[in-house]
């Protein structure tokens, strides 16, 4: 398939403790891929700068038009020495598995449409 030599993916494992919940953060996105996703028609939604508690019931998958979020899975702790995070921003394509706990630790105020598959199971 052409879009996934055009783009880059990394599989990050966010809780140390479950290797099931991990976020997949896909940059350089062709625009072919995000039409066929249909992501213009996905519900838009933003915040300010600022640190976020989050539990995600269902998968959600977000595609950032402006900002940068780091995500510290629940239970580690936000700072310069930890590097127990993922960071993602404008452009990524994000995948975000159902019943991970985590803070949004957002740095440039977020932009992004996204959408939820409340069918989404996890193994």
């Amino acid at each position: 398939m052409a879009a996934a030599s055009t783009s880059s993916q990394s599989d990050i494992i966010t809780p140390s403790s479950n290797d099931d919940l991990k976020i997949i953060v896909e940059s350089n996105i062709p625009p072919s891929r995000l039409s066929e996703l249909g992501i213009n028609s996905w519900p838009k939604w933003g915040c300010p700068p600022g640190k976020y508690t989050l539990k995600f019931d269902a998968l959600e998958t977000c595609y950032l038009v402006k900002g940068k979020v780091k995500v510290y899975p629940k239970g580690s702790s936000i700072s310069t020495d930890n590097n127990d995070f993922v960071e993602f921003g404008a452009g990524d394509l994000v995948i975000i598995p159902k019943g991970l706990s985590c803070t949004w630790d957002v740095l440039i105020a977020v932009d992004k449409h996204y959408k939820f598959d409340s069918n989404s199971t996890t193994t």
